[in-house]
């Protein structure tokens, strides 16, 4: 009788190990090749983003303007006029016209028939982040309208979201000439991330509203004593850098704020927006998934990153549109 040949319990146990062993190995390089691939999606969408742009400003002679709000002394109310973000008024430009078509422009984003802004934009997606199919809804806020969530937002202002018509970054309230940004296309950041949370009341990501954390950024560095005029960031407050990622001292401003510490564990801290002095400025950090930093479009089209830990006045002053100072190799100059 023959004997047949068969692997011992040892053997088994010996190939099992090693086999967990090269899939612990290759496991994390299987993952950086995904969020790789993921990052470079990203990019693409906000090189697309600045392609229509381009077109924008070609066909209408300015750049988009922040939103449709209200201006009164030079200060910008989101939630005040029609309401409608910079997304909204860019749609035919990126290919989204039967979209476009379907809001009713002489009434306000809150009052839309058939909800065109609760459409998900898939250019609107960073695949790293998990907004699709995350909406923004509030009672009060937006009259229980869902709108969707995605993850671009423009720099308007290295002082606060309210102020682009005295401190405006590539974008301004009423939508400025590109001569107007002094600083040159190439020397300007133009539109970053945001993250999204799937709290429903938490506004981050609402691609069709204009609000702060929305589709509006601002980098709170400004004056120690507030000027109306252009921006000079040589004397700043320092502390209150709304860098990427940043988890404090400055937080993302919001109109309501129904889950802090969630946000706070999700490393997304924020505040709500109110009328007494440690509450009242309006500005959010770029935010993402991708390791050390987030992906940003300049105003003359190219993708570049910004990391975690730039330096604050740097960032400043590449979200100004106005300082009359050059940024190189990480330093800033006169021009």
């Amino acid at each position: 009788m023959r004997s047949r040949s068969a692997f011992t319990l040892i053997e088994l146990l010996v190939v099992t190990s090693i086999i967990g062993i090269l899939i612990g190995l290759l496991l994390p390089a299987v993952q950086s090749a995904r969020e790789s691939a993921r990052k470079l999606t990203c990019a693409n969408n906000l090189k697309q983003l600045g392609v229509a742009i381009s077109n924008w400003e070609g066909a209408h002679g300015t750049m988009p303007p922040t939103g449709i709000g209200r201006n009164s002394n030079g200060s910008f109310d989101a939630r005040a006029g029609k309401m409608f973000s910079w997304v909204v008024r860019i749609l035919v430009e990126l290919e989204q016209e039967p979209l476009h078509n379907r809001f009713d422009f002489d009434k306000t984003v809150l009052e839309q028939a058939g909800d065109p802004q609760a459409s998900q934009l898939a250019i609107m997606l960073c695949p790293s982040d998990s907004a699709e199919g995350l909406f923004f809804v509030d009672s009060e806020l937006t009259g229980g309208k869902r709108f969707a969530k995605g993850n671009y937002a423009a720099f308007v202002s290295p002082f606060h979201t309210d102020l682009t018509e005295w401190f405006p970054g590539a974008f301004n309230a009423t939508g400025q000439p590109v001569a107007a940004i002094h600083d040159g296309l190439s020397n300007t950041y133009m539109i970053s991330e945001v993250r999204t949370r799937p709290e429903p009341r938490d506004q981050r990501g609402a691609w069709a509203l204009p609000w702060t954390g929305s589709t509006t950024l601002a980098f709170d560095r400004h004056h120690v004593e507030d000027g109306k005029s252009a921006y000079t960031p040589w004397t700043t407050f320092t502390e209150f850098d709304q860098k990427p990622n940043t988890k404090g001292p400055a937080m993302d401003m919001l109109y309501a704020n129904p889950d802090p510490s969630g946000a706070q564990m999700d490393g997304m801290p924020c505040a709500e927006y109110r009328g007494e002095p440690a509450l009242n400025y309006l500005s959010a950090s770029p935010r993402s998934r991708h390791l050390g930093g987030v992906n940003v479009v300049f105003a003359d089209g190219h993708v570049g990153f910004i990391p975690d830990e730039i330096d604050g006045y740097v960032m400043a002053l590449l979200v100004s549109a106005n300082d009359a100072q050059l940024v190189m190799f990480g330093l800033a100059s006169n021009m």
